[in-house]
């Protein structure tokens, strides 16, 4: 795989590690990074557990800018993998996964492998994996657009106060952990997506940095898909759009604590659409980093050549890089 650092950021890392803040180019070629791949080191406990939408207070399934003709999930499933490495009793970091269990085994498998990594630069702490089911369908109208592309902390509160209350609680978790613990340490704290799971991590971050701070987004969907009738349209009518548009909302905005990951591919989703559309990612994600740096950051954006929305071979080549970088600095908080 080629990887190719751009020009270096004003908001490059100062210090020895090896993958630098800023833009990189990766591809066209792709291989799997050999921490994504099983080696046999020792697995974690991986437990699935079911939460119905109607005993949801924040998303019940029945809200009223949903399209009735859009599917809705009658329960979403939840699978968190505690890794090999957890101490029962410790506070654990987490990484949140959007549109769970997407790429969940190569989380599972950079967990199993870089906890015991001997290189210090390669090292992850022993997060716990919780990927969440979206609520169904996609785009505009459905619970899925619903829960990633409004531009609210809705999603934030979903998953702070029912999602993980529930993973704490489960008796499988209780019964395999009798003490396990998460963190209340926001920068223990990460959020993982792919196109509107990608913006949906940002939003989470970016109206609660209280309760998370380590975003990664993977083909952020931060274009207008918010729901016209969505009541935030009135503060934020382009939807994710305006995180970069003439509003300028990241760059306007007071710079908050977050570390954040983006990325896309050279060949997107309409990749050759006007402005006018509001809908080109590639355009949308470009604009997203320039931003970013602009402000100062703590940011990572790749572009990979010769792939496309949420192409499982960038993932495959990159995420052990991603997660690398992510958790970088991460020192436990007394909680």
């Amino acid at each position: 795989m080629l990887l190719t650092p751009l020009p270096q950021s004003s908001a490059q890392d100062n210090s020895e590690f090896p993958l630098k803040n800023g833009r990189v180019v990766v591809g066209p070629d792709f291989s799997m990074a050999e921490e994504l791949k099983d080696l046999g080191n020792p697995k974690g406990k991986q437990i699935e557990f079911m939460m119905p939408l109607a005993d949801s207070e924040i998303f019940d399934g029945t809200d009223s800018t949903l399209n009735r003709r859009k599917p809705v999930r009658k329960e979403r499933k939840i699978v968190v993998y505690v890794p090999a490495a957890y101490e029962d009793g410790t506070a654990a970091p987490f990484l949140v996964m959007h549109d769970g269990p997407s790429r969940l085994n190569l989380v599972r498998n950079a967990l199993d492998n870089m906890t015991i990594s001997k290189d210090p630069h390669r090292k992850l702490p022993a997060f716990v994996a919780i990927a969440v089911q979206n609520g169904g369908d996609d785009s505009k109208g459905s619970q899925r657009g619903l829960e990633y592309d409004t531009m609210s902390d809705r999603l934030a509160r979903f998953i702070q106060l029912e999602v993980l209350p529930a993973v704490k609680n489960h008796p499988a978790i209780r019964k395999a952990y009798p003490n396990f613990e998460l963190t209340d340490d926001p920068w223990g704290r990460a959020v993982m997506g792919c196109s509107s799971g990608g913006a949906a991590a940002l939003t989470m971050g970016w109206f609660r940095p209280e309760w998370f701070r380590r975003l990664i987004t993977y083909s952020g969907t931060f274009v207008d898909q918010q729901d016209d009738d969505a009541p935030e349209e009135a503060d934020y009518p382009l939807g994710a759009w305006e995180y970069h548009s003439s509003m300028k909302l990241i760059e306007n905005s007071d710079k908050k604590p977050l570390r954040i990951f983006t990325h896309v591919a050279e060949n997107d989703n309409r990749a050759n659409d006007p402005e006018s559309t509001y809908h080109n990612w590639v355009m949308a994600n470009e604009r997203t980093a320039d931003a970013l740096e602009a402000k100062g950051y703590d940011y990572r954006y790749v572009f990979s050549k010769a792939s496309r929305h949420c192409d499982r071979r960038v993932f495959e080549a990159t995420l052990a890089d991603t997660l690398a970088w992510m958790w970088h600095g991460y020192e436990p908080a007394d909680d």
